[in-house]
């Protein structure tokens, strides 16, 4: 197969081969990467090491800097300080000499071309041969489940298929990353979801390393292998899904990730964290200058008001202010005696649910509080 064909100071002009044929997955790092406009830091300092064939996405809200980051990876932004490198060589080129694929939001197919002249544009600016290139189109537009619309317009198909179209033509010159900034995001929300697994899919059946941007909690945990966290310009934690839910570097990081129940307080003593409704127990191995707890609402039980608690478990009385039913689970928000606000989430079905109204007991168990820096 013919690759890219980019200067010799390319990442792709040592675009190694795997046993399969494709080519191998690039690692990339950034090393102190910033932008700056004038006092406005967009991306401050930015170091990170992505793993060859490793999904990483950039997750953040709006204006924290993942864009900015992606941008500077693509060469569409030049960087006020810092260096990004492709399989350990500085990348200097302009965007179309990177050997890296591009998805965006909108999709930018042209409207003039069939969904196969779309996706083999980017092998007829590389010179491949028609013979080759058509091959490629109709092996990529199989993957992407779009074989049967290959003569179709950009006006004649759906989004999803529009995106589909998008991300077959970044893959079918075999870049060794590819980037893709928001890409689903336009779609509805069943679409958005069956689209983040066949992402998720044709990834790991090419291998490739993919660095992806999102603001949407839930999508990032779907798809990631690791998630880079962003506020500010700065990355604040990189972790899979699970270490970023489960073990939140500090309070931005819980209430980003999901939904949280968070006590302002402080360390009293060893396992013990004190907050104005209450000390509660903590596990010993929390930082010393922690100034949240954080509970994470399905580790929340709720009990009848005469429920006895354990010994093993922090509890509060409380008052159901709402039910929210939601298909598989209801969530419950509760009311504390001085005003402060819990959620808790327990399966459909579960037994003694509240109503509306009932005072109730919330428990939970030490090991599922975790202690964060503000």
């Amino acid at each position: 197969m013919t690759s890219n064909s980019p200067t010799t100071n390319s990442p792709s002009a040592t675009n190694r081969k795997s046993a399969t044929g494709r080519p191998d997955p690039a690692p990339v790092k950034l090393q102190n990467l910033s932008k700056h406009y004038g006092a406005i830091k967009a991306a401050d300092d930015v170091s990170l090491n992505i793993h060859g064939g490793e999904f990483m996405t950039l997750l953040g809200p709006s204006g924290s800097g993942k864009t900015t980051t992606l941008k500077m990876v693509a060469g569409f932004i030049e960087p006020t300080a810092g260096t990004v490198m492709i399989d350990d060589t500085p990348v200097t080129e302009p965007p179309h000499k990177r050997d890296i694929g591009m998805v965006f939001q909108n999709y930018a197919l042209f409207p003039h071309m069939t969904a196969a002249q779309n996706v083999g544009f980017p092998l007829k600016m590389r010179s491949v041969s028609r013979r080759e290139k058509d091959e490629r189109v109709e092996r990529v537009l199989s993957l992407v489940g779009l074989a049967d619309r290959s003569k179709q317009y950009p006006r004649q198909l759906s989004g999803g298929q529009q995106q589909r179209v998008a991300l077959a033509r970044a893959l079918v010159f075999e870049p060794r990353v590819v980037l893709m900034d928001e890409p689903l995001g336009a779609l509805d929300k069943k679409l958005r979801e069956f689209l983040q697994l066949e992402i998720r899919r044709i990834q790991q059946d090419l291998g490739i390393t993919m660095i992806y941007v999102t603001h949407d909690q839930e999508e990032a945990l779907v798809m990631s292998d690791r998630i880079a966290v962003f506020n500010e310009g700065k990355i604040v934690q990189v972790g899979s899904g699970e270490d970023l839910y489960e073990r939140p570097a500090s309070r931005f990081v819980a209430d980003f990730i999901g939904e949280s129940n968070i006590f302002a307080g402080q360390n009293a003593a060893i396992g013990v964290f004190e907050t104005k409704v209450g000390s509660f127990n903590v596990p010993d191995t929390k930082p010393e200058n922690g100034t949240s707890l954080v509970v994470r609402p399905e580790r929340m039980h709720v009990h009848p008001a005469d429920a006895v608690p354990t010994n093993s478990s922090n509890s509060l009385r409380a008052t159901v202010k709402d039910v929210i039913y939601l298909g598989s689970e209801r969530k419950y928000e509760l009311v504390l005696a001085d005003g402060t606000m819990l959620i808790a989430r327990h399966p459909v079905g579960y037994a003694n649910a509240p109503t509306i109204g009932e005072t109730v007991l919330v428990s939970w168990a030490v090991e599922h509080g975790v202690v964060v820096p503000s």
